[in-house]
C-alpha cells in the first residue's frame, strides 16, 4: 500500500470512529484526506471496501506482531499464547475497533457482515492452530470447541469487567484468567472424551488457507524479519529494507501475487547483500518456491 492511500486510509479510520461509519460520506473522506473523488475511486471501489482495508491493514500488523513473539521461542509455550491474545486486544481497544464491529453488526449491510464473520472465524481457526501448538496433538479433537468456548468466555469477561469495575478492566488479569479456564476445559474434555464439532470443520470454513498455508506464511514473515534486524542505516541496507517491504505487501496484501516480481526483488538481494546474508536469502528463496507452488497446486 502507497503511502497516500494508507494516508486515505488512516485519516478514514479516524472519521468513522469520531462520527461513525454510516453517518460519514464520500464526501467527508475527500475533504478529510484531501484527495479528489477520482483519486478515491482509484484507490477504493467503495466505502465498504475503504472499511475493510482499515481492518485489513490494522490485523496485518498485528498478525505480524504475533509471529514475531514467537520467533526463538517454544510453540508450546502458553505464557506466549498469553502475550499474543493480550495484544490482540490491545490493537482492538488502541484502534478503537469495537465500536465499528457493533455499528456494523446492528446494519443492513450484508456484505460487510460476512467480512467481519469471516475474521471471526479465522481467528478461531488460528486459536485452534495455537492450541495444538500448546496442548499437542492428542488433544486435537476437543481444541476446536475449546478455542470458540475460550473466545466466549474472554469477550464476556472483558465486557463485565468493563460494565461493573469502577476502574478500566485489567487485560492481562482478565486474559490470564480465562486461559486458566480454556486448560481445564482441555482437560476435562479430553478425559471424558467429550466433542462438539469436528476439528476438520475448520480447514472447510477457507479451503485456500488450510494450516500448510498458515505455517508457510509464519515462516516467510519469521525469515523476513530476521533479515531486516541485519538492516543497517546506510543507503544499500534502506533500499534492501524497501526490497524486503515489497515482498511481504506482494504476497500477503495482493489477490493474485506478482513470481516475476517477488524474482526480481530476491536476484537484487542476491547480488548486493548476498555475501552477508547467503544463507538467509536461499531460505527465503526456497520457502517462496514452496508458497508458489502450494498456491498453483
Amino acid at each position: 500500500m502507497n503511502d497516500r492511500k494508507q494516508h486515505v486510509v488512516k485519516m478514514a479510520h479516524e472519521l468513522f470512529i469520531n462520527k461513525g461509519f454510516q453517518a460519514t460520506s464520500i464526501q467527508d473522506i475527500l475533504d478529510y484526506s484531501g484527495i479528489s473523488k477520482g483519486t478515491f475511486y482509484n484507490y477504493f471501489s467503495s466505502k465498504n471496501e475503504l472499511l475493510m482495508a482499515i481492518f485489513k491493514t490494522i490485523y496485518k500488523d498485528l498478525e505480524k506482531k504475533r509471529n514475531e513473539l514467537l520467533i526463538g521461542q517454544d510453540r508450546s509455550d502458553i505464557e506466549i499464547f498469553i502475550k499474543q491474545i493480550e495484544m490482540q486486544l490491545m490493537t482492538n481497544r488502541k484502534n478503537r475497533l469495537i465500536p465499528l464491529f457493533e455499528e456494523v453488526m446492528v446494519s443492513k449491510d450484508t456484505e460487510l457482515k460476512k467480512f467481519l464473520e469471516q475474521g471471526k472465524l479465522r481467528n478461531i481457526q488460528w486459536i485452534y492452530h495455537r492450541l495444538i501448538d500448546i496442548f499437542g496433538e492428542s488433544k486435537k479433537p476437543y481444541l476446536l470447541d475449546c478455542a470458540i468456548m475460550f473466545m466466549g468466555i474472554l469477550r464476556e469477561n472483558i465486557k463485565f469487567n468493563r460494565l461493573y469495575n469502577e476502574s478500566s478492566a485489567n487485560i492481562s488479569r482478565i486474559v490470564r484468567y480465562s486461559v486458566n479456564r480454556l486448560v481445564n476445559m482441555v482437560a476435562d474434555l479430553s478425559e471424558n472424551k467429550e466433542q462438539l464439532l469436528q476439528p476438520e470443520l475448520v480447514e472447510s470454513w477457507f479451503p485456500n488457507c488450510k494450516k500448510q498455508h498458515h505455517d508457510l506464511n509464519k515462516k516467510i514473515h519469521n525469515i523476513i524479519f530476521l533479515l531486516k534486524n541485519n538492516i543497517g542505516s546506510d543507503k544499500n541496507h534502506m533500499k534492501a529494507k524497501e526490497l524486503l517491504e515489497f515482498i511481504e505487501e506482494e504476497l500477503f496484501g495482493t489477490k493474485s501475487p506478482r513470481k516475476f516480481l517477488i524474482g526480481s526483488a530476491i536476484l537484487s538481494l542476491k547480488t548486493e547483500h548476498g555475501d552477508e546474508w547467503g544463507k538467509d536469502l536461499s531460505q527465503l528463496e526456497q520457502l517462496l518456491e514452496e508458497y508458489f507452488k502450494l498456491i498453483k497446486d
